[in-house]
């Protein structure tokens, strides 16, 4: 197409291309913005506002086992009397009851200390990756990500042969003259933990990799030529370089391992008081659906804080790396 003189006006045949294109280009991009927004209302908004519903009502001896239910034949006449049903009894019982609110406190404690643990043993891992030679990282990436081509409920059942009192790691250790008699570590805390960041392992490490794998490595042969010793270098210039890849880690194991249920049902104890087994108990052991929906909103909106914090981590590394 051919450019205009300037301060000559545009004609109207030329007009009318441009506002069909300007209409085209908007009609895909509302598109592409509704896509996710219509996913996130079928199969987020909408099961969240069955479950918060359900919350409200209370336990009966039914199926479903809660009321009240709104019939819609009855009308708006009916809807009203259904409003005046719902109550707030199920998290005024949670607020009451100790078991829940220790339950909630006790898979923070777990979560926070496994994400620590994840962290610790993740960031050698993705440091070492990130150094390594161009050729071996997309192996070594590889290997972090085998164990997702198994079963998760597979690997968590492998632990108890590892775990368990004549399990591998015992005979092992008694192999070496280690310890004189079997440990106990299965149905332990200490097991729920070794579950957990077995399993959420790879969540840290790819985060860290991908932001150490940019790491101008000039900045650091910089502060070793002015005589910078390496752990003074490590805390102030990887670490915070780091700071983007070790948030985002923290989130993705933090966040799934709150509600983590299926590690501590096989491979906790009695004692092992976690929330997501404390759901799973008022849902299919007690069928209190009611309670248990409240648990579950109470649960999300202790997890709404870090999933904001990570939403916004994510922002800011998008922004960066514009």
């Amino acid at each position: 197409m051919q450019a205009l003189p300037e301060n000559e006006p545009a004609s109207p045949q030329l007009e009318a291309e441009q506002h069909v294109a300007t209409t085209s280009h908007s009609r895909w991009r509302w598109l592409v913005i509704a896509v996710p927004f219509l996913w996130l209302l079928v199969f987020f908004l909408a099961p969240f506002l069955m479950v918060f519903k359900i919350s409200l009502s209370g336990q009966v001896l039914a199926i479903p086992p809660y009321a009240p239910q709104w019939d819609w034949a009855t009308g708006l006449q009916g809807l009203q009397a259904f409003w005046q049903e719902l109550s707030l009894d199920n998290y005024i019982w949670l607020s009451e009851d100790e078991l829940y609110w220790k339950a909630y406190l006790s898979s923070i404690r777990i979560a926070g200390m496994a994400t620590l643990l994840c962290l610790l043993i993740g960031f050698p891992m993705a440091y070492a990756m990130a150094r390594a030679p161009k050729r071996m990282q997309p192996l070594l990436v590889m290997l972090v990500i085998l164990p997702f081509w198994t079963s998760f409920l597979i690997r968590v059942y492998a632990w108890i042969g590892i775990l368990k009192t004549e399990g591998l790691l015992n005979q092992f250790l008694l192999g070496l003259g280690v310890i004189n008699e079997p440990l106990v570590i299965l149905n332990t805390n200490i097991a729920v933990y070794i579950g957990i960041v077995y399993s959420y392992l790879p969540f840290m490490v790819l985060p860290l990799y991908a932001t150490l794998e940019k790491l101008d490595t000039s900045l650091l042969e910089a502060a070793q030529d002015l005589g910078c010793p390496p752990l003074k270098t490590f805390w102030t210039i990887t670490l915070p370089l780091a700071k983007p890849g070790i948030l985002a880690g923290c989130f993705l194991v933090l966040i799934p391992a709150v509600g983590e249920f299926v590690i501590p049902d096989i491979l906790g104890g009695s004692e092992t008081l976690m929330i997501g087994k404390t759901l799973w108990v008022e849902f299919f052991s007690n069928r209190d659906w009611p309670l248990a929906s409240a648990v579950a909103i109470v649960l999300l909106a202790i997890l709404i804080m870090p999933i904001m914090l990570f939403q916004r981590q994510q922002q800011k590394s998008a922004e960066v790396g514009l």
